[in-house]
């Protein structure tokens, strides 16, 4: 009986390296350049059925890989891969949620005190001998307590969010696009309404068109002079020159980031606003999360290869979750 070959799989440019290294172990691996054309000859291009990938995937690639099966994406937000060039040709594509929704979730928190409580800037005046040569750090202006928390998007990672915060006795409210019938927290029909209503708003929604510069300036006026506003979903959905003014203007008080518009660009405005907090996107990079993205990849590809089903699809692709 003939030894059947193993399926290649492309590998686009850089991915964590526990992929590629489960990937040797049941695949043929075909490493090539992350540009803007896929260098490949059409002998190699046939051979591929798998792709998986970290960042985008174009549909002109797509269209080169007459054979291609199913695209593995590594990250919850897949917004970079041509989800209808795949779907239109039957090809299955999937992402890494559920996996990092904690580590996320933590980091938001975690970001949302560091802003409203200056820590890493009161570490900053330790480091410099400051608190020995002037005296204690400065009383930090705001506070978490008593606070109105409104979170943007009520997914999965947004309702993680919310259960993190219940313990610090803060209210919580939210916007998505449809009302949730299982949840006790209020829901405001809009991004403006909502932060008319809250003092403190945390965005954790996707790239859509929908969401592109959602948070402008009318939101953050609506949100005012006491506003925080933490971001840790996608740097698309605030407008930086509107959130820049109103830091400047006094029109909220406060931001936290760990997304940015043009990454890893950030603006020098924000760089040099003293109640700003900053992270270089870094939600979900620890070591056991970024390893668990690694090996849902790898597994999706697994069980297509295996069993003719994926693990987690996203909802355009033309396939349900295998039981």
């Amino acid at each position: 009986m003939a030894i059947q070959p193993r399926p290649t799989i492309l590998v686009p440019g850089r991915i964590n390296p526990r992929v590629t290294e489960r990937l040797a172990d049941r695949f043929e691996v075909l490493h090539v350049p992350h540009g803007p054309e896929l260098e490949l000859g059409e002998a190699e291009a046939a051979r591929v059925r798998g792709v998986a990938v970290s960042g985008a995937l174009p549909g002109h690639w797509i269209a080169r890989l007459p054979n291609l099966e199913v695209i593995s994406s590594f990250g919850v937000g897949y917004d970079a891969v041509d989800v209808a060039e795949a779907a239109g040709r039957g090809i299955i594509v999937t992402n890494t949620p559920d996996v990092l929704n904690d580590e996320v979730a933590d980091t938001a928190v975690a970001l949302l005190i560091n802003t409203v409580r200056q820590l890493p800037q009161a570490e900053t005046w330790l480091r410099q001998g400051r608190w020995e040569r002037e005296g204690p750090f400065p009383l930090s202006p705001l506070s978490l307590k008593g606070r109105h928390v409104g979170i943007h998007g009520l997914g999965r990672i947004g309702l993680e969010i919310a259960r993190r915060l219940e313990p610090f006795k803060v209210r919580i409210s939210y916007h998505t696009r449809r009302p949730r019938t299982d949840l006790g927290y209020a829901y405001f029909p809009s991004l403006t309404a909502l932060a008319e209503a809250v003092d403190t708003l945390i965005s954790i929604v996707p790239k859509t068109p929908e969401t592109f510069k959602a948070i402008n300036a009318e939101v953050l006026s609506a949100l005012g002079p006491n506003g925080v506003l933490i971001n840790v979903g996608r740097g698309w959905t605030v407008d930086e020159e509107a959130l820049i003014d109103a830091l400047r203007d006094g029109t909220i008080a406060a931001a936290g980031l760990d997304v940015f518009q043009d990454e890893p660009h950030v603006p020098q405005e924000l760089l040099a606003f003293p109640n700003v907090s900053l992270l270089p996107h870094v939600a979900s990079a620890s070591v056991p999360t970024r390893n668990a993205m690694a090996d849902l990849v790898v597994d999706n590809l697994i069980a297509w290869f295996e069993i003719g089903r994926v693990l987690t699809p996203v909802p355009e692709t033309p396939q349900k979750a295998a039981e």
